[in-house]
């Protein structure tokens, strides 16, 4: 079995990231709320999971991937997960998904406040009894602090709403294995630029990279990173074929994910000092990503728990 991803999938991610590479540097980050997202969407990005009778590629989840990391990787802000993953689930008939003139941002279960909500044109919101569908325009928003500054928050207030059929672990299920992604992509990033900053730092006369204390550290976010990758490209077959163990494995890919990008974002911190605290640095983005992506769509202490009960209660079953 080839465990690999197809050249088509590693070619659509290089795609993918020399688009955010001339449009969404990190410059972009201070000034702009969405940049490179019609770039994207000229690229037919925001239609690849959308079904090829609404104009979309109808790809897999695990197909896009390596893309969804490349996004993580430039730390593009806007509801990217929301608009690309989640909604060709939901909405997959919407007329105007495929071609990215629509932006959709939602606010999952157990989260108070919803990421991105002043962009959306349509908000989805995630209730006990189903999905309310609420128009960007009828929607109140009410900003609130929170630890990314790409990605501000906002307390959601609503009086008029559609509901959305079908159940919302699907859709849920996607998105956080998308999250995951973006996690892994923003850990790729974190430790990349943490080793090249260790090269060319000096301390009592020798590069920084050259202590066995840096080294060690620095070599644990990279087997992190490499432990999680896997589990997640594991979530999205589990999903795309939706497997008993669908949930499991979302759980594991999702904290392991977690854990690997704030343990990215901590040894990053530690080896930069005293900058990587500083507006001025950039450094800052990808900190703060890894933050609140890590606490996105459950926090890891939440799916470590579920992974924990579904072993507990015998579930052991390899894939598929």
């Amino acid at each position: 079995m080839n465990f690999g991803f197809t050249d088509e999938q590693l070619a659509l991610a290089a795609t993918v990231r020399d688009v955010l590479r001339a449009h969404c540097p990190p410059a972009a980050l201070r000034s702009e709320r969405r940049p490179a997202w019609e770039q994207l969407a000229e690229l037919g990005f925001f239609g690849l999971l959308v079904p090829p009778e609404s104009d979309g590629l109808g790809l897999g989840l695990v197909d896009v991937l390596p893309a969804l990391e490349e996004t993580g990787r430039a730390c593009l802000p806007g509801p990217v997960v929301e608009t690309a993953v989640a909604a060709p689930y939901l909405l997959p008939d919407h007329p105007k998904l495929a071609s990215g003139a629509l932006c959709v941002a939602v606010l999952p279960p157990g989260q108070a406040y919803a990421p991105d909500a002043d962009l959306a044109d349509l908000l989805v919101v995630v209730r006990d009894d189903g999905w309310r569908l609420v128009s960007g325009e009828s929607v109140r928003l009410v900003p609130r602090t929170g630890v990314d500054p790409c990605r501000p928050v906002f307390e959601v207030a609503f009086d008029e709403f559609g509901e959305l059929g079908g159940p919302a672990a699907p859709a849920l299920r996607r998105a956080t294995v998308a999250t995951a992604a973006q996690l892994v992509g923003v850990a790729r990033e974190l430790l990349a630029v943490t080793v090249a900053y260790a090269r060319v730092r000096t301390q009592f006369g020798a590069a920084i990279g050259s202590f066995q204390a840096v080294k060690h550290q620095l070599a644990d976010v990279g087997v992190a990173v490499e432990f999680a990758a896997p589990l997640v490209h594991r979530a999205a077959l589990s999903v795309d074929r939706d497997v008993e163990t669908a949930d499991r494995d979302v759980s594991a890919a999702k904290a392991a994910a977690g854990e690997a990008a704030v343990l990215a974002a901590r040894v990053a911190l530690q080896a930069h000092g005293a900058i990587g605290y500083t507006e001025e640095l950039d450094l800052r983005f990808w900190l703060a990503r890894a933050w609140s992506l890590s606490a996105a769509y459950g926090t890891t202490a939440f799916h470590r728990e579920r992974l924990r009960a579904a072993v507990l209660a015998g579930d052991l079953r390899r894939y598929p």
